[in-house]
């Protein structure tokens, strides 16, 4: 009779998560198989693809042909790559020097403050992510708002433009992800036990003995879980480059769009997509392993 009521139990648990799994098929599984189906085919010159097998897509990304038909190491897109990888990983060390203390301050304050300064935080999400990327065009542009201000108060008299840049999209990119860095780091600092930093204080340790060897070390969870928040979608943005870079600067987000739009080559845009989930789950398990020897070594 317990066999009977586990097996029952089994095909409810089934049923029960049936729903994600179709949703995670549809949404994940095909769409995904769509890329990899498409990557390994032959790129139509007139746009699109033909369904013959062949590799050339991936070959691209590292090597072009020359007039007679000889390979030769073509290093533009391996850049724009590490251009990509640069900037995400800039952005997502702003983005934890600037949370880390918003993020401690929030979580001292009373309940009700807490809510209204979280609901500040959470605001941009509710405002399309075009106008809040457009609003630095009209911040940094020429005659803009912060020249203005600045010619105001008389800092500057004539400035260069501040727009079209890795510095503007760096502006950009770490206003429309920091909030994904504040809300995990907030939730660590939150289950945080003040007594410790207190036994600490008691034992005559500094604030910069207390913050590096209590403090982060108990929100590291929080810390990273920020981290892989913010440099996972700034692998693929395409705003920040486009609006604030004007496309002078080149990242994989617009690459792979551009591909698929304007030059229609499929075959390399699905093979580029691959090649950018490859790096985000290349990062994925580095940290899982790493956490995984950590849980070891603890135990």
């Amino acid at each position: 009779m317990s066999s009977v009521h586990k097996m029952k139990e089994g095909y409810l648990n089934i049923l029960g998560l049936a729903p994600a799994y179709v949703v995670m098929l549809f949404m994940m599984v095909i769409p995904l198989g769509i890329i990899v189906y498409v990557s390994m085919m032959t790129s139509d010159p007139y746009g699109g693809f033909i369904s013959e097998f062949s590799l050339d897509s991936f070959q691209q990304i590292l090597f072009v042909t020359d007039w007679d038909d000889n390979l030769q190491l073509d290093l533009q897109y391996l850049n724009i790559i590490g251009r990509t990888l640069l900037l995400s990983l800039i952005t997502a060390i702003i983005c934890l020097c600037l949370a880390f203390p918003v993020a401690f301050y929030i979580a001292r304050q009373s309940a009700s403050r807490k809510a209204l300064l979280l609901f500040l935080v959470m605001l941009p999400f509710w405002i399309s992510m075009i106008v809040r990327v457009y609003a630095w065009v009209l911040i940094l542009s020429d005659n803009g708002v912060l020249e203005s201000v600045l010619s105001f108060l008389g800092l500057v008299d004539d400035m260069d433009s501040l727009l079209y840049n890795n510095g503007a999209m760096l502006v950009g990119m770490v206003y429309s992800y920091i909030p994904l860095m504040i809300l995990p780091i907030y939730a660590s600092i939150e289950k945080l036990d003040l007594r410790l930093v207190e036994a600490a204080s008691d034992l005559y340790a500094n604030r910069f003995n207390t913050l590096f060897r209590i403090v982060l070390p108990l929100c590291k969870p929080g810390i990273v879980a920020g981290i892989i928040l913010v440099f996972v979608p700034c692998l693929g943005t395409v705003l920040e480059p486009m609006l604030l870079g004007g496309g002078k600067t080149m990242l994989m987000g617009n690459l792979i769009q551009n591909q698929f739009g304007v030059a229609r080559n499929w075959s390399f845009g699905a093979s580029l997509t691959l090649a950018l989930l490859a790096i985000v789950m290349i990062f994925l398990m580095l940290q899982a392993l790493r956490a995984s020897r950590l849980k070891q070594q603890e135990q």
